[in-house]
């Protein structure tokens, strides 16, 4: 995969992580991830889909229930998040490459995760979102418009397609560690081992 922790160490910039990127290695890397995340769930079962972590760092800011803001996140519910967002990415970067400027607003639609409660729909919807981010590709004109950037959020920094793809397999990554955090602990819970203490990280001294 893509060496991210690069960018986010800022050792290197996101626009020179993808600057020899086509669409061919566009496609390859969204079967890796996505082979990746099947590959994790492989031996995943049904209970494990709901089963709830212990995550005492869960917190999310754009939960729209804010009841939800603290709630530790599923297997189900990591799933649909991560397809959602990098379907996002995926349909944009398509409209750029295009040569549409992008509007304001979302592209995004995720499916509720209380709605995922089997291994076979967590599943289903990884290889849904692998057909939709390579039809997404299958968009691209020859050449793509690489000179039409848009503007991220914060209004300092300009890419193309390219990148704006590539975000979303740059969130997927970031989800890894969590989907396979929540697979090990609802592994160790349906076979009643038991779970490694968990470490508590004092904050330094004043």
């Amino acid at each position: 995969m893509l060496d991210f922790n690069a960018v986010r160490s800022k050792r290197i910039t996101i626009d020179e992580l993808c600057r020899d990127l086509d669409i061919d290695d566009l496609r390859r890397l969204t079967n890796e991830m996505l082979d990746a995340m099947q590959t994790m769930i492989a031996a995943a079962q049904d209970e494990d889909v709901v089963f709830v972590p212990d995550d005492p760092e869960a917190e999310d800011t754009f939960a729209v229930d804010p009841d939800e803001a603290l709630l530790a996140w599923t297997l189900g519910h990591v799933i649909v998040h991560v397809t959602a967002s990098a379907e996002e990415a995926a349909y944009l970067a398509a409209e750029l490459a295009r040569g549409v400027p992008l509007r304001e607003g979302r592209s995004r639609f995720e499916i509720p995760w209380r709605s995922v409660t089997t291994i076979a729909q967590c599943r289903q919807r990884l290889e849904e979102s692998r057909r939709m981010r390579l039809a997404s590709l299958a968009m691209w004109p020859d050449p793509p418009h690489l000179d039409v950037l848009f503007t991220s959020p914060r209004g300092n920094r300009s890419y193309n397609a390219v990148v704006r793809f590539v975000f979303g397999l740059m969130h997927d990554q970031a989800h890894l560690d969590q989907i396979a955090k929540i697979v090990r602990q609802a592994e160790q819970a349906r076979t009643g081992l038991t779970p490694p203490p968990r470490t508590v990280t004092r904050p330094p001294e004043r």
